[in-house]
Formats: structure tokens, C-alpha cells, sequence
């Protein structure tokens, strides 16, 4: 099987890095997660050139295994991702990335697939829509992945074990059914909150890889992702960068995600017009 030898082993030696991101161009919002078209644009073909590689979500997972080593992954590799899966990413986000050559997985909220965004509360005049299936198998066909950000975008840590084994079963059964088994391999925990209690279930669903927020604990069901926000608009995206800058980076994405449970509150309250948009990959506290 795929999944042989993966472990739940804590990992010391560093992983590749895994960018977050979630609208890419479209209508304005009210948020910090959309990154202009134009700004994409940019920092995939700067990375491009100077030599930076994507890994496909096999090649990031072999990196867990016991007995990979470190020296063996060129410095010059990181996995894209991206949450929600808006349907803008196949107009502005996946035609840039085939043009570089890169590669990139999208977690997928499944009861929401061809659907508009009324999970969420309303950052943008007008709600916005997902991805649908064909569209989802097409860029499937051409060698982009798909996985899991749970059936509703529900906050699993919020729920009792029951609800929160529903949302995860029920959504890797649906990927399995649509997009087949290399869909059901890993799952993005919406607003990236997660604890033992989530990562267990997630197991238990049959998840090999979990993917939260900037810190991660070298858990495979507790791996770190670094955000692309609205105001990284350089070249290099702050994650992907060294020194203080990165450093800065990364201390922001980490402070504006702690803010990501106003959108859960907002949710539960039933609040559903304009507001402060936040990240969706918040981590859980220590």
C-alpha cells in the first residue's frame, strides 16, 4: 500500500515548506486572504526562475517516512496549497501555475463543491463560488491534487467526537468516490484548529497527513503550513524567505491566524454580513 511505513512518529529533521493560500484574484474582500492574480503571477514565475520546484502531496508524504533523509531533498522545493477551492483558482490560479510548470494541492470543503460560499461569513458584496466536479477532474487529469478541508468548514475542534468523525468520514468518502483514493490521503483542518483529540480522529478516519496552521508539532497529522496573506505581495513570498523577514513573516501570519476564530463566532451567532476577514489556517494553542 501508499501508505506503508508512515508512522506517527514525531520528526525532528526539518520538511520541505508548504504554502497556504485561499482566494487568488477575483472580487475584493473584506479579508486578508485574497492575493491579487497579478501578485500570484509574480511570485510563481520569480520562483520558477531562480529554480524553486513544487512537490506533489506522494513526494511531500515520502519525505515523512522513516529512513528519508534530509540531504536527499534539494533546499530549492516547497508544496503549494491551497484552501476552500473558490472556482477563481482555475481562471487565475492553476492556467499560472501549468505555465511555470508547478504543481499544487487544494483542500476541498466537499459539501460545497459547485456551491456557493454560505459557510462562511460574507466578506464580499456578493458570495462566491467553489470549484465543481468537472472542473476538479479536469485539473485532476493534468497531475494537480485534491484533498480534505472536512465536509462543511465546520471548526472540528468546536464539536463532540461524533460530530467531528462526521465531518471528516464524510468527506473522505465523498473524494473517494468522485476523485478516487489519491484524494483521501490527507486532510487541511479548518482555520487550522486542531488538538490530539482532531489528529486522532483524523487517524481513525483513515487520514495519513494533517495539515494546520504556521507551527505544526512533527506529528504527520500535525504538519505547519505558512499563510500568503493579502500583504505579501513581494517576489518571494515571506514564508519561503530566510533572515528577519521571513522571521517577520511568519510571526505576523502566526498573530493574524490567532484571529481566524472572529469567523467561527461570527458563524455561530449567525452573523453573516460584512466583517474582518481572517485567515482559515489558524493554529491551535500550545
Amino acid at each position: 500500500m501508499r501508505n506503508a511505513g508512515l508512522t506517527d512518529q514525531r520528526r525532528s529533521a526539518p520538511l520541505p515548506p508548504v504554502l497556504c493560500y485561499h482566494r487568488i484574484g477575483g472580487p475584493a474582500e473584506l479579508g486578508v486572504t485574497r492575493v491579487a492574480k497579478s501578485v500570484f503571477a509574480r511570485q510563481m514565475t520569480t520562483l520558477a526562475r531562480a529554480g524553486w520546484k513544487t512537490l506533489t502531496l506522494d513526494q511531500f508524504a515520502e519525505r515523512l517516512r522513516p529512513g528519508h533523509s534530509a540531504c536527499r531533498t534539494p533546499h530549492s522545493v516547497f508544496m503549494l496549497t491551497f484552501d476552500d477551492g473558490y472556482a477563481s483558482l482555475a481562471e487565475h490560479g492553476y492556467p499560472v501555475l501549468a505555465d511555470v510548470g508547478f504543481s499544487a494541492t487544494t483542500f476541498l470543503i466537499t459539501d460545497y463543491v459547485g456551491r456557493l460560499n454560505t459557510w462562511d461569513a460574507r466578506y464580499t458584496w456578493d458570495r462566491l463560488a467553489h470549484l465543481d466536479w468537472d472542473t476538479i477532474g479536469r485539473w485532476q487529469e493534468r497531475g494537480f491534487d485534491f484533498a480534505s478541508h472536512s465536509a462543511s468548514h465546520a471548526r472540528l475542534t468546536w464539536l463532540s467526537d461524533v460530530e467531528a468523525a462526521a465531518e471528516l468520514e464524510r468527506s473522505r468518502q465523498t473524494l473517494r468516490h468522485r476523485l478516487g483514493p489519491q484524494a483521501t490521503r490527507a486532510v487541511a483542518y479548518p482555520f487550522g484548529a486542531r488538538d490530539e483529540r482532531i489528529e486522532r480522529l483524523a487517524r481513525a478516519a483513515g487520514y495519513e497527513l494533517g495539515f494546520g496552521g504556521v507551527r505544526g508539532n512533527g506529528s504527520p497529522l500535525a504538519l505547519a503550513r505558512l499563510p500568503v496573506y493579502v500583504w505579501d505581495v513581494g517576489s518571494i513570498p515571506l514564508g519561503l524567505q530566510g533572515g528577519t523577514y521571513g522571521a517577520m513573516g511568519r510571526f505576523v501570519a502566526h498573530a493574524a491566524n490567532r484571529c481566524a476564530v472572529g469567523t467561527s463566532v461570527m458563524k455561530a451567532f449567525g452573523i453573516k454580513g460584512w466583517g474582518l476577514g481572517t485567515s482559515h489556517c489558524e493554529p491551535p494553542s500550545p
